[in-house]
């Protein structure tokens, strides 16, 4: 199967398609930090920005600096 996508997109580089999204979208995953659940939150690109002690708050500080939060799991 063939998929004809436009120009622009044939020519994007790992690190434009990595960009996709950075500031609109941060990543919410659980993690365990000295055997305590936590949530970590990492920006688009993967960057590492925080860590919270729950989702709602790791939800909340997302939406506060206007991105939409995505979980991962």
């Amino acid at each position: 199967m063939r998929h004809d996508f436009p120009q622009e997109a044939r020519r994007m580089t790992p690190t434009d398609l990595a960009s996709l999204g950075v500031d609109e979208v941060a990543y919410v995953k659980p993690i365990t930090v000295d055997d305590t659940k936590a949530w970590a939150i990492h920006g688009a690109d993967g960057t590492a920005l925080t860590v919270v002690r729950d989702r709602e708050t790791a939800y909340a500080v997302v939406r506060q600096n206007e991105m939409e939060p995505v979980s991962l799991h």
